[in-house]
């Protein structure tokens, strides 16, 4: 059904494009297309004997490996359709930039202009047969950090607006990858205060680990530790306190035990920084770059869709995203199932987007680690649809989120989109030490309900790797640990509580009725409750509002804050490890208890079993891991004859071992969090890689993650 929402949503602005009188392609558009494989600027490689020129459609044939060479001298043409049926890699010694309204990677000859759906389905990759690619940099071999490799997106004439310009993976292999860095983002050492004489702060900011990697020029932010309050007239932006600016040098560390940094010019605002609470540095600036050609006009969108293969490493993403359009974000997982089980988005960064930074639709096992975004209009990491399952979002930073506006046919149709830097309507994936700075509505928020038009019950992947419907509302995080959220106008956590109603009044006696009776419509099981471990939230007026049973928080660090546990219901849930300080109001403000389940709201269980039964003390004392881990394979690189296999696993418990191809993979954080090991290959012909984790409960994974090379 989500699939033809879509489908329909295309088609329907197809038609209006071809009612208005505007054809598929503009009559001065020739196609022109790959006869061998070679390099771009070799007129032996094209049909026409000579280069593409601006506004031509360029077909890359099966078969055809055509290396890009195209740089930023002179004037760089600009070709409405880069369709790769074939394969087409940037050249890694030099610099580069393409630039175009559309490149799709997709196993067809026939050119098309669509920007969102696959015009061709793509079909499960059978043995023997090539993908299309796109390679910028490869696994193991990124764009060398001497140069750069930009992709610019620019809408033609006579193109959807709502679907171009885009760049759309349809069961081919995008493989986007920059220079690594150390760390994407760190921790502030010391404060930053105004000086009494000019109202400025410093240039030279105190850092608490070293930023290999960066370097002069780069553009860096600077979070907000500042909280908003609600303005009247809903700006949000003009108040925004995050800052950006260049590095002109870095340095080794010094004898306070600090990395400095400084910066082009002075920062306007102060930044905190203590023991415990830091504000974050993050540097957006990567050798790899996909753009919109015009921010002001209309931008650019990326897919992968089912089927694809691939990953992003350390790339930038700037100035993507429609404005309130469903499915145009700055990255997008669309619909891809366990399809891409084990690609990655790391190291990369996110700015100045229209429409989210990553989307996850459909999709699971994905691994999204290390990543920066900053200031994206509506939620930033979101999860759309309450479907996706065993997702890793660990390290990653959420900066400046704006609120926007709800889109047309969005699947969660209660989500009012006000700006989560984390979002998600499952909690069956994993989050694991990310931050959230200054977000307009919410740091985490966990929103799910039964309404008129949405039925949370859904079909969802299971252990054995079989689908079946559950009731989403209940589902426990596989892991939500060492979490941070600061500078909230209002949430850092919100678990299926209210949201705000519109014009910001609260009527405390009708929305308690509401947290009452939506909590009772869906308790989790005894055993499972939605595990909350270290999490801190300062600098915000709400730490934490639940509006379901069956909580365990364990390890909250409040610091001011107006309250730490907001309007919650408390029934079957505890709390340990709780510390607070200089809060404004008080630590539990408002506690509410959903009373005795009304019969009408009893409804059975996967166990068959009434919600009323499950209604017993102590539940979560009594929690114990029940289920496997989640391992993925997220690179494979070749060194002669060895192979270097790297991944990650996914659990509540700590993991005993991981076996790939039955030896013992070496942690490389945390139990196995990541993980490689090297293994010997044959120097040629195929080769199968399975990849299984067993958990310290003894648990074994019933469905290891198997990859064939060719």
């Amino acid at each position: 059904m989500i699939t033809n929402r879509y489908t329909i949503y295309s088609l329907f602005a197809f038609i209006v494009i071809m009612l208005s009188g505007e054809a598929a392609f503009s009559n001065e558009s020739k196609t022109i297309f790959s006869t061998q494989s070679g390099k771009w600027s070799s007129k032996e490689t094209w049909s026409s004997g000579n280069l593409p020129e601006t506004g031509d459609r360029v077909v890359i044939r099966a078969g055809h490996h055509v290396i890009y060479d195209i740089g930023h001298q002179g004037r760089t043409p600009s070709f409405r359709l880069v369709q790769i049926a074939g394969e087409l890699e940037f050249a890694t010694d030099q610099n580069t930039l393409l630039e175009a309204g559309l490149i799709t990677i997709i196993a067809s000859e026939d050119p098309s202009e669509e920007g969102f759906d696959c015009h061709a389905t793509p079909p499960p990759v059978g043995e023997g047969r090539k993908r299309p690619a796109l390679y910028i940099g490869r696994p193991g071999a990124p764009l060398p950090a001497e140069y750069t490799a930009k992709i610019r997106l620019r809408y033609f004439e006579g193109m959807n607006k709502l679907s171009c310009p885009a760049l759309v993976c349809c069961g081919g292999r995008m493989e986007i990858h920059g220079q690594p860095m150390t760390r994407t983002w760190v921790k502030l050492k010391r404060s930053v205060t105004l000086a009494e004489s000019t109202g400025r702060g410093a240039t030279t900011l105190s850092l608490m680990e070293s930023v290999e990697g960066w370097k002069e020029g780069d553009q860096v932010i600077v979070t907000s530790t500042h909280r908003q309050r609600d303005r009247e007239d809903g700006d949000f932006l003009s108040s925004a306190q995050t800052e950006v600016r260049r590095i002109v040098r870095t340095g080794s560390q010094d004898f306070t035990g600090g990395y400095p940094l400084t910066l082009d010019k002075p920062l306007q605002h102060a930044h905190f920084a203590d023991e415990n609470f830091q504000a974050e540095v993050a540097n957006l600036t990567r050798n790899v770059v996909i753009e919109s050609a015009e921010p002001d006009g209309v931008r650019g969108h990326t897919m992968y869709h089912r089927y694809s293969a691939g990953s992003i490493s350390y790339a930038e993403f700037r100035h993507l995203g429609k404005r309130d359009e469903l499915g145009r974000y700055s990255i997008h997982f669309h619909l891809c199932g366990e399809t891409m089980r084990g690609s990655s988005v790391i190291g990369a960064s996110i700015w100045d987007s229209h429409n989210r930074w990553i989307t996850i639709h459909g999709t699971n096992a994905l691994v999204i680690r290390d990543c920066v975004g900053y200031k994206s209009v509506g939620h930033g990491y979101f999860l759309e649809d309450g479907t996706e399952v065993n997702n890793i979002l660990d390290h990653n930073l959420a900066a400046l989120v704006l609120p926007a506006k709800t889109q047309k046919d969005q699947v969660v149709p209660f989500d009012l989109n006000r700006g989560a830097g984390f979002w998600w309507a499952n909690c069956h994936n994993q989050f694991t030490r990310n931050v959230a700075a200054e977000c307009a509505e919410y740091g985490y928020r966990f929103e799910n309900k039964k309404t008129a038009d949405f039925d949370p019950i859904l079909s969802v992947r299971q252990p054995d790797g079989s689908v079946k419907s559950v009731d989403t509302r209940i589902l426990p995080f596989i892991r939500f640990e060492d979490n941070e959220a600061h500078t909230m106008r209002f949430f850092c956590l919100n678990l299926r509580g209210i949201a705000r109603p519109e014009g910001g009044r609260l009527n405390f006696v009708e929305q308690n009725q509401t947290l009452a009776r939506e909590a009772a419509e869906a308790l989790p099981p005894n055993g499972a409750p939605f595990w909350i471990k270290d999490f801190k939230a300062w600098e915000a007026n709400w730490s934490v509002h639940l509006g379901t049973t069956g909580v365990f928080i364990d390890g909250l660090n409040s610091y001011r804050c107006d309250v730490a546990i907001w309007r919650s219901v408390m029934d079957r849930s505890g709390f340990r490890r709780m510390t607070s300080r200089e809060m404004r109001v008080n630590d539990i403000h408002g506690p509410i208890s959903m009373g005795a389940v009304p019969a009408s709201t009893a409804s059975e269980n996967d166990e068959g079993y009434a919600y009323e039964a499950r209604l017993q003390p102590a539940s979560v004392s009594s929690f114990k891991d029940q289920l496997p881990p989640v391992t993925v394979i997220t690179s494979i690189v070749r060194q002669g004859q060895l192979l270097k296999v790297c991944g990650s696993v996914a659990d509540t418990s700590d993991i005993r071992h991981v076996l790939v191809n039955g030896q013992k993979a070496r942690s490389l954080r945390g139990s196995f969090a990541e993980w490689e090991i090297v293994l010997e290959a044959p120097a040629s012909g195929p080769m199968e890689l399975t990849a299984i984790s067993e958990d310290i409960n003894g648990h074994i994974e019933q469905t290891p993650h198997i990859i064939r090379l060719d």
